[in-house]
């Protein structure tokens, strides 16, 4: 009898992919056989991105990596992760004012469905600070980012291949 593959989902706007979000996919790695990195469509956050975009970012950000993908989703999150046959949802905490609303989001899919589990990594402490909101500032006002995100990330960006 062969063991169940363990497929974990880690979900977000990705507005765009950083360097943090980088270092969770990598820490879920160790953990799962396969993670799928599931963009929100996310309408209500209006993102700086589209949706295609925010792939197409995420898919160059990962394509080095095995057993990662990335598929965009607009359902709820826990039909999603149903339908993916996972049953691991990867959150990243960077400080304790992420918790609160982490904690919120991870009953609310229990309530929803108490067979799937949420499970909260840290970033490394040098990017514990790094966000996507701080990117989308940097870039409004013309900072540099290449430090924050992936190389081939900032490349995208700073070229004519985003829909800025």
């Amino acid at each position: 009898m062969q063991a169940q593959k363990k497929i974990a989902i880690y979900p977000g706007t990705f507005d765009p992919i950083t360097n943090g979000h980088l270092d969770i996919i990598k820490r879920a790695k160790h953990l799962f056989d396969e993670i799928i990195v599931a963009v929100a469509t996310n309408t209500g956050k209006q993102p700086k991105f589209s949706l295609k975009t925010r792939v197409k970012l995420v898919d160059e950000a990962i394509s080095d990596m095995d057993q990662v993908s990335v598929e965009p989703f607009d359902t709820l999150l826990v039909d999603f992760v149903r339908k993916k046959e996972a049953s691991i949802i990867v959150r990243g905490l960077r400080a304790v004012s992420d918790f609160e609303y982490e904690l919120q989001m991870g009953y609310a899919n229990s309530s929803l469905d108490e067979s799937i589990e949420t499970i909260y990594l840290m970033p490394t402490l040098q990017n514990a600070f790094i966000s996507s909101s701080i990117v989308r500032s940097m870039l409004d006002y013309g900072g540099r980012i290449d430090h924050l995100v992936p190389k081939s990330v900032s490349r995208m960006i700073n070229s004519d291949a985003c829909d800025l």
